[in-house]
This record gives structure tokens, sequence and C-alpha cells, in this order.
């Protein structure tokens, strides 16, 4: 990988305002950390180092880091991590990772294809990427921005796994070498394709909430705070109601009878 050259100044301003205000005026908040020396917050040149993004084939960069008024002329530094704003695609931070050029480091690295694959080709079959980006170890001068791989020899079932992939000289590819890469896959079906619409159309969240809802309606509920008080009242007083009317003439039958009685 080679590295490329980049400006940068040590930042003041810490806070999340004070970020606001960097950004507006087209600068990028960063940090770079290492083995080398402690963490420090620096600002980089959004313009600068967004020219330096898309004329990359990856976001993986090995810079040549100048910062103002710093004792050491350059600082060698892969780009650790981009942070861009989820809308607008504009980047937010950036984190560098500082390094020794003796140091080996590890990165994820993308995977590219070259050639059609001959089950695409000529069986209908579809390419599948099963991982895009695998793990790399090396010297930061000897880790490549991407990885290509020729498929044009797969058929239809067959793939390409991490053991297979040849890695640059003195890089080393990390993980299970039996994990498939890339394979080519048979063509799918009107009943399939239709079975997966299904299957996504029922893991819909709005549709999960309204069967759940359907299914708490079936179910006897706890009556409401307060609801048994009120039906207790309402008891209590309907049969008085019923009481008040029959009781007077129920008074009156028992006491003239009483009196004829007597």
């Amino acid at each position: 990988m080679k590295s490329v050259s980049l400006n940068a100044i040590p930042r003041a301003l810490g806070r999340r305002s004070g970020a606001k205000k960097l950004r507006a005026s087209g600068r990028v908040p960063a940090v770079i950390y290492g083995k080398q020396s402690q963490a420090q917050n620096l600002e980089v040149s959004a313009k600068e180092f967004g020219d330096l993004i898309h004329h990359s084939i990856s976001e993986n960069l090995l810079v040549d880091l100048s910062v103002k008024d710093d004792a050491r002329p350059k600082r060698l530094a892969l780009v650790q991590e981009i942070q861009h704003h989820p809308l607008s695609g504009h980047i937010l931070h950036v984190d560098f990772h500082e390094i020794a050029e003796n140091e080996k480091v590890t990165v994820m690295v993308p995977i590219e294809t070259a050639g059609e694959p001959e089950g695409v080709k000529t069986e209908g079959g579809v390419l599948e990427h099963v991982l895009f980006k695998v793990k790399a170890r090396g010297l930061a001068k000897d880790l490549p921005e991407s990885i290509t791989v020729d498929v044009s020899h797969l058929k239809i079932g067959q793939a390409i796994h991490l053991g297979e992939i040849p890695a640059p000289a003195g890089v080393e590819l990390v993980g299970d070498k039996g994990i498939p890469v890339i394979a080519v896959a048979a063509p799918r079906t009107e009943e399939e394709e239709a079975a997966e619409a299904a299957e996504a159309a029922a893991a819909v969240p709005g549709e999960v909430e309204m069967l759940k809802e359907k299914k708490e309606e079936g179910e006897e509920t706890p009556p409401a705070k307060g609801a048994e008080k009120a039906s207790a009242k309402g008891a209590e007083k309907a049969p008085v109601k019923g009481a008040e009317k029959a009781a007077p003439g129920a008074e009156k039958k028992t006491e003239k009878p009483g009196e004829k009685k007597k």
C-alpha cells in the first residue's frame, strides 16, 4: 500500500459545539493514536481528505501525516475509521492509527472479481459475494488496497474459499480457510422468489405488531384500574333502586295483615 501525504493541525476545540463549528469552516475533526505516542486531537481539511478518499479504491489509506508544529516532520498512519453522516454522506470524523514501518497490522480488504463465471454465462447461474471484505495482516507497505479474484472458471454450485485466494507477498489472509467468499448459485424459480417475498412481508414490523395486538384482544384482560370499584358500586346501586320501590309496598303488605289480626 503506497502512502499519501496529508496535512493536519492540532485541534483545540474538543466539544460537540466546537466540532460543529469546525465542520462548518470546512475542516474535519480527527484523532491519532498508537503505540508511538499518546492520543492527540487533530483537524484536517475536508476537501483535501475527501479528494484522497475519492481517488482511492477503498477507505484503506496509508498516510504520511504532517502535523503543524510537531517535533516529527512525518507520522506514518493508517486510516482506521471514517464516520459519515447517515443522510448526506459527509465525513464527520476520522481516526488515524499511527504505526511503525516494521509493525504488522490487520485491516479489512475489499474483494473484487474478474471475468464472467461459466455457470453464469452458460447455465444462467447467479454470482454471489458471500464476503465483500476479508482480513489481511502484514506490514503496511505490503497490504493491498483490494484483492482481485478470477471467477471465470466457476460453475453452478462451486465456490472460492478463503484458503484458495492467493494473498500478496508478505500478507496473510486471516480467518477460517474453509469459509466461502464467492460462489455461483443456481437461478431461483418464481416459486422461490414468491416464497421469499412472502417471508419478507411477514417480517415487516407493522404486521408483527398488528398480530400481537390481535392476540391480546382475544385474551382475557384484567379490568382497568378502578373498574372493580366502579362495578361494585354499580352492583350495590342496582338492587337498591329496585328495593326502594318494593320496600314501601312490602311494608304496607306486612303492616295491613298485622292490623287485621289485631
